[in-house]
């Protein structure tokens, strides 16, 4: 099941983040085994920087202990596995970095097409989350500041006319805060996409909060990794 199937479903959904620098196979293991328990509809495998050349194990593993969809969230144009079931292709509308709006895309086009893997062109946009993240940094990109729910709308909108099937707004991995409530809020009633949501969301209560405010989908990732029975909890909320 896609996304966009959920999503017309009306069918909140709970996507778990995997940073493959961060949990070794025994960690993935128990990752998806209890992701399959408690119905977890997606895993997202990717980070900012991966430091080692672990993504096909780790899509790999993933995939022999579970039957969740697992989908690329690539930081980069080297994080393409082509055992993945789907990848998001990220443009990253927030920015004027014009390598994350296309250059990489250019680079990274020729391989993705020999792969197979399927791609669901993704509007990326990154919230100020009180602290600079690895996302901004590694991006070389503005955030759009955290009060400013106008220019987040504006920005969606521009990315749904251009095509783009998602709407990702994202405060980055180790986010102060999330992104507020009003804002998700404002976006969800400017578009007509999904919207994902995600950064700093590291209770179920926040999780609660922020699907009842109209993301379709939210993504939780660093609160997992110490912690992987905690994704029974999370998944109760949706």
């Amino acid at each position: 099941m896609e996304i966009l199937d959920l999503f017309k479903q009306n069918k909140k959904q709970l996507a778990v983040l995997i940073d493959p620098d961060k949990l070794d196979s025994e960690g993935l293991k128990k990752t998806a085994l209890i992701s399959k328990e408690a119905s977890v509809d997606f895993l997202f495998v990717g980070g900012s920087l991966l430091t080692n050349d672990d993504l096909f194990r780790s899509v790999r593993t993933l995939k022999e202990n579970c039957d969740i969809p697992v989908v690329l969230f690539p930081g980069n144009t080297y994080q393409i596995s082509r055992n993945a079931d789907a990848m998001l292709f990220l443009s990253l509308i927030s920015g004027r970095n014009p390598d994350m709006l296309i250059g990489m895309h250019v680079l990274g086009a020729p391989y993705i097409k020999l792969t197979g893997l399927k791609t669901i062109p993704t509007g990326y946009m990154l919230i100020d989350s009180g602290k600079p993240t690895s996302v901004t940094y590694m991006s070389n990109s503005q955030p759009i500041p955290h009060d400013k729910n106008d220019i987040a709308a504006c920005t969606a909108m521009a990315g749904e006319m251009l095509g783009l099937q998602l709407i990702f707004m994202d405060a980055g991995s180790g986010a102060d805060k999330t992104i507020s409530e009003e804002m998700v809020s404002f976006v969800k009633q400017s578009i007509d996409v999904p919207l994902i949501i995600g950064g700093g969301v590291r209770t179920p209560e926040k999780l609660k909060s922020i699907f009842d405010a109209g993301a379709d989908v939210v993504v939780v990732g660093n609160t997992f990794e110490a912690n992987p029975e905690l994704i029974y909890k999370f998944a109760e909320m949706r």
